[in-house]
């Protein structure tokens, strides 16, 4: 929604939010990342589903464990069953495959594998299930209020849910915490073996100035991106939620940003001043039968080209005449100490209601 008008509201700030916002579509929200000064924002309180979004919060609480000395960078990541049974996007590692945890958090962000993903969760907590309590303590820590998580990968499950103004809190505390790990949210591509993965995330390299983040999709959630852009010492993020395509919401993330540049911050209100607000804002939109119907499927086909290239229509989307910067990535190499946390067995993720407390087990049950 835009800032209500009050007396001590500028005109011009008025007139500078309305050139911000763009056409209604999804939730969405843009902001000024240091200052956390927001310039525009709509149904930013309505909660959504956030599909490999949920990434971003793994890999913030791997680089918690690091800054905690529980693990290094270097520190092994493992393939347990449980993991490599994950459905795709995927490496594809057999069991007791083992990976440094710096490989395993460039392989999420830009490959978005959710085997990874769950393995990174194992290696770090002894469990997803632990990984996942951490995950939502951090949650409350950060006042992400809005947010729950089920899993570390974020293949949909109907209980896992997020807010474009969470998103936004934990963008701020990514990049205000752990300046000197920025480099993991801005790969173009990853090199395994002999094939190339490029990032899912079509800012990075074609957008002036793209630094991150992070790509999300799933039936229900529809297309997300959190992007990021640094112009001038000044950096800014979109958070773009339930998009109809890659090409939508990577489009509507760069005219944000871009007009995001053109503006001042003068007068807009801070994140934390912004109060929830909305109709039904805590029932997440369902957008399947908008995104993966047929005709849904029919109409993304012909955003390609006859070579199945993404066609981009914004003028703000620069074309790529170069081969995106790999950084290779793969096995081995696990030279780091072992986190120490209690192993646990391999066993489905509970994904209770909200308001659902687990019982105690008795000692042996």
């Amino acid at each position: 929604m835009r800032p209500k008008r009050t007396a001590t509201t500028l005109p011009a700030l008025i007139l500078l939010l309305m050139t911000v916002l763009p056409a209604s579509a999804g939730p969405f929200i843009l902001f000024e990342v240091d200052s956390g000064r927001v310039l525009s924002h709509e149904d930013a309180f309505k909660r959504w589903y956030p599909a490999s979004l949920t990434k971003l919060m793994t890999a913030y609480v791997a680089f918690r464990s690091v800054a905690a000395g529980e693990m290094q960078f270097n520190s092994p990541v493992r393939v347990s069953k449980n993991a490599a049974g994950e459905p795709p996007s995927k490496m594809g590692y057999p069991p007791g495959s083992v990976l440094r945890l710096d490989n395993a958090l460039r392989i999420i962000m830009v490959k978005s594998a959710n085997d990874i993903a769950t393995s990174i969760a194992e290696s770090v907590a002894g469990s997803e299930y632990a990984f996942v309590a951490r995950m939502n303590a951090e949650a409350k820590r950060l006042g992400m209020n809005d947010t729950r998580f089920v899993n570390a990968h974020g293949l949909h499950a109907t209980e896992q849910y997020t807010t474009a103004h969470d998103m936004a809190r934990l963008v701020r505390a990514i990049r205000s915490e752990f300046p000197q790990h920025a480099g993991y949210f801005s790969i173009e591509a990853i090199g395994a073996g002999d094939s190339v993965m490029r990032n899912y995330n079509i800012l990075v390299g074609r957008f002036p100035g793209a630094d991150g983040m992070k790509t999300g999709f799933v039936c229900a959630a529809g297309f997300n991106l959190i992007a990021t852009a640094t112009r001038e010492g000044r950096t800014l993020a979109a958070v773009v939620l339930g998009a109809h395509s890659q090409v939508e919401r990577a489009e509507r993330a760069a005219e944000l940003l871009t007009r995001g540049f053109r503006a001042t911050t003068f007068g807009a209100p801070r994140l934390d001043a912004l109060r929830p607000e909305g109709v039904a804002r805590n029932k997440p939109t369902d957008m399947r039968p908008v995104v993966c119907s047929q005709e849904a499927r029919s109409a993304r086909w012909e955003e390609r080209d006859d070579d199945g290239r993404l066609v981009l229509r914004s003028s703000y989307i620069l074309p790529m005449k170069r081969e995106p910067r790999a950084i290779p990535v793969g096995l081995g190499g696990a030279d780091g100490p072992e986190s120490t946390a209690p192993r646990y067995a391999d066993v489905p993720v509970p994904t209770p209601r909200p308001d659902y407390t687990p019982p105690q087990r008795a000692a042996g049950g």
